[in-house]
């Protein structure tokens, strides 16, 4: 699976490793994806999330009830 985050839309950036001499290749910079897995009261069941370490401390100021409001007006299930 792609290192993309659920809440965010966080996905890969590119651009160039450059050598000591100044050669560029190409480079990929993930974002750092953690599998979360919260207690959702209203459904009385755990969900799992993939979320970036900035999602985590988002859900933890919005609660998982706003969190997975926002992922699924996203589109994505869960």
């Amino acid at each position: 699976m792609s290192a993309h985050c659920m809440l965010t839309g966080a996905r890969p950036g590119f651009g160039n490793r450059i050598s000591h001499s100044h050669r560029r290749t190409s480079r990929r910079f993930d974002p750092n994806i953690q599998n979360r897995r919260y207690w959702l009261p209203s459904e009385n069941r755990h969900v799992r999330l993939r979320l970036s370490a900035r999602a985590v401390r988002t859900v933890d100021t919005i609660g998982v009830e706003a969190a997975v409001a926002r992922i699924r007006a996203r589109g994505v299930k869960v």
